[in-house]
């Protein structure tokens, strides 16, 4: 049986995010998500689709020659097909990079893929669903994101970190929400408190105002 997906946009364009940020990047977008952040700027990939072959998918990936590619969501690990998507992806000589929620266990992902991993904030209404036992599958290829809305969500971002030593273990990203967090009083935070993160402003959003399918 041919393993398929429900896809919700494949296109190209440059990575707005993590540490590959401006990097011309293919991205599989997949359909549904069992969270709905306040924040969520993906709503349209929650319902509809396609459901395509994973061969088919790859083929599109491959039309655009580019070397990196993002599987993304919604939530791509709610279709077990991801997994099998993203090693033969790898199996290809691409490399894969996966955002996923950090609400579901990413133990089975393949280890050469670059987890994107989100730990929900207060303010994203999802708090609950953060599934800490995935923090030990983190390497230091992986990333955890937190997205920053308030000064509620900063300091409860600061005592996750010190709480599970994410800062020996991977990556770690701060995002202000647009239009809510201020970026510039962030970043003179992460400053003051010599917090060992990256921060980020979602590049694709102040090049494209975050048009869908870029």
């Amino acid at each position: 049986m041919v393993s398929s997906l429900r896809i919700t946009e494949i296109f190209y364009s440059l990575q707005g995010e993590s540490s590959t940020v401006g990097i011309p990047t293919v991205f599989v977008r997949l359909t549904g998500c069992p969270l709905r952040c306040v924040y969520c700027d993906t709503e349209y990939a929650f319902t509809g689709g396609e459901k395509r072959g994973i061969d088919d998918i790859i083929a599109e990936v491959e039309s655009y020659g580019a070397r990196y590619v993002t599987v993304t969501g919604g939530e791509p690990l709610a279709q077990s097909s991801c997994l099998e998507l993203m090693t033969k992806l790898l199996d290809l000589g691409y490399v894969v990079s996966l955002e996923t929620s950090g609400a579901l266990d990413v133990s089975g992902v393949d280890p050469r893929v670059i987890k994107v991993m989100d730990l929900k904030t207060p303010s994203s209404g999802e708090l609950s669903r953060n599934r800490y036992q995935n923090i030990q599958y983190l390497t230091k290829n992986d990333q955890v994101k937190f997205v920053i809305g308030n000064e509620e969500d900063y300091g409860w971002s600061k005592q996750i970190l010190s709480e599970y030593h994410i800062p020996d273990r991977c990556d770690i990203l701060f995002s202000p929400v647009m239009g809510q967090q201020n970026p510039t009083e962030l970043a003179n935070k992460i400053l003051q408190d010599r917090l060992p993160v990256r921060f980020q402003i979602q590049l694709h959003k102040l090049l494209w105002n975050d048009v869908r399918g870029k």
